[in-house]
């Protein structure tokens, strides 16, 4: 096994899941309805929930205090963010791992892996294929290996930037990869990342002994728990967190979500800019444990109730679910989906319309192409977005959390989503998509009051339909 570099944690490295501590919430809450409708209210103040509040929710069972839950959740996600669903696609780069987690296709010890890293060519290949279906953020996972340390991802990151197809480009790199120290993540961050994301997996340390071998650099619980801490010290402070459910008690890994949310905001002054929560889904070489796996009512309660407990985060529901289940919940809680999305190493070039299981890391529950999903969230009445605004002008870390904690961040969010579907229209979509999108943008136009952002909005959506510029963000 090729050496893994020595491990560095934070300044002030600490294991702030106290696995007994959440367990008696979760035992102790007994939600009384005056008590649930006191927690709504604040959070309908946009002030996040601790994580005994939040346990006296998950352990709501009264059908009607349910649907309170669900409709406050509905209210919350459209006073912070609007009808807008932000729209990216993941590519993966490399599927060598060193880890050996027993959940996933990637992992060590599965010889049904068809194992591959994309070369530049490659990936500039996969990036001209997603610009020209319209893609304008992308976020790049790898798998945890020495090949795949900082600089060679620093390198893809170039790359991805540099690819103009047409009228397409890539506006925002996200990245999904191993943990780094703060050398590598100073890297990473020099060469342009957006967000920097990674997953807990499980918040239950005996759960995590269970998934991760202790001869792993995942096995050390710690170490990975920290790596936001030191990508926040390193300059990273737009990051992302993320459970899978299934491997635990759903209740336990909200708790743990909203525990690291807390941590990240009083340690770091910057909550987390997204939460995913992805349910186990069927791969290649993989049995699953049925044991705790998470139900559609009880999965739609993570949903709401993470609404409700972080208000400020962006809540991210990806292509493992179907379209039907990722239809629902953008009403009540998700702001971000990934939409025409391949996982396979050369997927969007390569793979035809079937899955190719040996080639994922998982199966996915919707590969629709872009174009079908943006045709039904704008039937549905959503914006879909492509806006990377925030990013570009500063808008991240504390100063986000300026703009999004009061809701604030609407006055920018709705008309930078219709000038980033605007370019779709014009550039990417199919006749009946266009339609459905430029019907919804005379609508949206008619709701704004009038004044200069509706007028200069006006120019600028008139700009785009009549020439060939692009990229006009306020």
């Amino acid at each position: 096994m090729p050496a893994l570099p020595e491990m560095t944690l934070s300044s002030h490295a600490v294991d702030f899941i106290d696995d007994a501590a959440l367990v008696d919430l979760l035992l102790n809450a007994r939600p009384d309805p005056a008590q649930v409708r006191d927690i709504i209210a604040k959070s309908l103040d946009k002030e996040p929930l601790s994580p005994a509040e939040t346990a006296t929710l998950a352990n709501v069972e009264d059908p009607d205090l349910i649907e309170d839950i669900f409709q406050a959740a509905r209210k919350l996600k459209h006073d912070v963010y609007g009808n807008r669903i932000v729209l990216f696609a993941p590519l993966y780069v490399g599927n060598a791992c060193l880890n050996d987690c027993a959940y996933c296709a990637f992992k060590s010890s599965n010889t049904e892996a068809v194992r591959r890293t994309l070369d530049q060519l490659e990936l500039r290949q996969q990036v001209e294929a997603l610009e020209n279906r319209g893609h304008k953020r992308l976020i790049l996972v790898f798998g945890e290996h020495t090949d795949y340390d900082a600089a060679f991802i620093a390198e893809c990151e170039r790359t991805v930037y540099s690819v103009h197809s047409g009228r397409g480009e890539i506006r925002r790199v996200n990245i999904n990869a191993a943990p780094m120290d703060h050398d590598g993540f100073r890297t990473i961050k020099d060469a342009g990342i957006g967000t920097y994301q990674v997953f807990q997996e499980t918040y239950h340390h005996d759960t995590y002994r269970r998934y991760h071998p202790a001869h792993t650099r995942k096995g050390d619980y710690l170490y990975r728990l920290d790596a936001l801490d030191r990508a926040f010290e390193a300059g990273c402070d737009d990051i992302g967190i993320g459970a899978l459910f299934g491997l635990y008690d759903w209740r336990f890994e909200l708790l743990g979500l909203v525990s690291h949310a807390l941590h990240l905001q009083q340690r770091c002054g910057v909550g987390p800019h997204t939460i995913s929560f992805p349910r186990i889904r069927r791969a290649q070489g993989v049995t699953i444990d049925p044991a705790y796996l998470v139900p559609d009512d009880q999965f739609k309660r993570v949903i709401a109730i993470l609404r409700l407990a972080v208000p400020y985060t962006g809540l991210i529901l990806t292509a493992r679910e179907t379209p039907e289940l990722r239809r629902e919940a953008i009403s009540f809680g998700v702001s971000q989906i990934d939409a025409g999305s391949r996982i396979e190493l050369g997927g969007y070039t390569e793979a035809g319309d079937a899955q190719v299981l040996e080639c994922e890391q998982f199966e996915l529950g919707d590969i629709r192409p872009l174009d079908a999903v943006m045709r039904e969230l704008l039937i549905n009445g959503d914006i879909p977005s492509f806006c990377t605004s925030c990013y570009r002008v500063g808008r991240t870390g504390e100063q986000f959390m300026e703009y999004a904690v009061p809701g604030f961040i609407q006055r920018f969010c709705t008309p930078n989503a219709l000038t980033t579907l605007m370019e779709y229209l014009v550039d990417y979509a199919s006749l009946e998509t266009r339609a459905a999108g430029e019907r919804l943008i005379v609508q949206e136009l008619a709701k704004m009051p009038d004044g200069a952002m509706k007028t200069d909005l006006q120019a600028r959506l008139n700009k785009i339909q009549t020439t060939d510029t692009r990229d006009l963000y306020f």
